[in-house]
C-alpha cells in the first residue's frame, strides 16, 4: 500500500504547491488523483515514488518495487527501444536473457509502432509514451504511478493500458494514476482524490463497477464523401470510457449524458454513426441493451 501523511511541498520561500495532504491507496486499488493542471498532482507523484522530497511530512508507506510512468517521456537517445528497455531491466536486477524476453514481450503487447529496433529519438510521443509503460512493468510492481498515461496513446494501446492497471491490482499492487476527466476517474478508479489549489480531499466512494451504469456502445465508420475522416484522440474525449478498432471501424463506450456532444463531434469530422446501442454496463462487453439506432451519414 502507499500512504502519505500530512505531506506539504514547496521550492525556496515561493508557495505552497502541496499542503497537509493525507492519502491512503490501499494494495489491490486504483486510486484516481483528478484535478486542472497546476493543482499539484503531478508534485504528488513525484513524492509518491519517492522523487522528489516532501518539504514537511512523510511517505509513511510505499511498496519496494515502484513503476512510474511520467507525464512526458522524450528521451533523445540513439539506442533501440529494445536495448533500452533492456538496459533498464539489467539495472533492476534481471539479468539479460530476463529483460530481453520481458522487454520483447512487453512491445509486442502495447504493438510499438516502428518495432522493436526503432530508436527512442525516433518515436512519437504515444510510442514514447509505450516504452516508459513497458520499462514501468520490466519488473512486477508493488506501486504502480502513471501521469496522465492516456495522453497521446492510441485507441488500442488504450484498451491494453487498462487492462494492465487491472492485472496489477488483482495481482495485489497498488496503482495510482491522475487524469482530469470524472469519466475516466469513475469507471477506472475505486477511490478518488481531488487536487484543487494544494488540497487534496477523498471524493465519496466511487460505484462498484460491476453495478449497472448507463452509457452506449458508439460504431462510427468513414462517412462515404470519398475525404478520409479525421482520426481524432478519442481516448482523451470527455465521457469516452473504452476505445478500439475493428478494421475500418471504431467501436466505443461513453457515458450517456456525452453520447450526443460525442456523436455530433464525428459527424463535423468526416465520420458515419453505423450504430448506437443504449448499455446499462461499464463497457460493451458486460451490457443490457435496450435501444438501438442505426444508420449511415447523418
Amino acid at each position: 500500500m502507499l500512504r502519505l501523511e500530512a505531506v506539504s511541498k514547496r521550492y525556496g520561500r515561493g508557495d505552497w504547491i502541496l499542503k497537509d495532504v493525507d492519502v491512503e491507496a490501499p494494495a489491490g486499488d486504483v486510486v484516481a488523483f483528478a484535478g486542472g493542471n497546476g493543482s499539484g498532482k503531478s508534485t504528488l507523484l513525484r513524492i509518491a515514488v519517492g522523487l522528489s522530497r516532501p518539504t514537511g511530512g512523510k511517505v509513511a508507506a510505499r511498496p519496494p518495487v515502484v513503476g512510474y510512468v511520467p507525464d512526458r517521456f522524450s528521451p533523445n537517445e540513439r539506442m533501440s527501444a529494445v536495448a533500452y528497455l533492456t538496459h533498464m531491466g539489467r539495472v533492476r536486477g534481471l539479468t539479460t536473457s530476463e529483460a530481453a524476453t520481458r522487454a520483447h514481450r512487453l512491445l509486442d503487447r502495447l504493438a510499438l509502432v516502428g518495432g522493436r529496433q526503432a530508436p527512442l529519438r525516433s518515436l512519437s510521443k504515444g510510442n514514447a509514451q509505450k516504452v516508459a509503460l513497458a520499462q514501468a512493468l520490466l519488473v512486477e510492481p508493488g506501486l504502480l504511478v502513471l501521469d496522465e498515461p492516456w495522453s497521446g496513446l492510441d485507441a488500442d494501446a488504450h484498451g491494453v493500458l487498462a487492462e494492465i492497471m487491472t492485472e496489477v491490482a488483482a495481482a495485489g499492487g497498488t496503482v495510482v494514476f491522475t487524469d482530469h476527466r470524472e469519466s475516466v476517474t469513475r469507471a477506472r478508479a475505486t477511490r478518488t482524490y481531488t487536487v484543487s489549489e494544494g488540497r487534496v480531499s477523498l471524493r465519496g466512494p466511487e460505484p462498484e463497477r460491476t453495478a449497472p451504469r448507463p452509457s452506449s456502445d458508439i460504431v462510427l465508420t468513414p462517412a462515404r464523401t470519398g475525404a478520409a475522416p479525421r482520426d481524432l484522440d478519442w481516448a482523451r474525449m470527455d465521457g469516452v470510457l473504452t476505445v478500439r478498432r475493428e478494421k475500418a471501424a471504431i467501436r466505443m463506450t461513453v457515458a450517456r449524458e456525452r453520447s450526443d456532444t460525442l456523436l455530433f463531434t464525428a459527424l463535423r469530422h468526416g465520420w458515419s454513426v453505423e450504430r448506437v446501442t443504449r448499455t446499462t454496463g461499464t463497457t460493451a462487453d458486460h451490457r443490457t441493451p435496450d435501444v438501438v439506432a442505426q444508420g449511415g451519414t447523418r
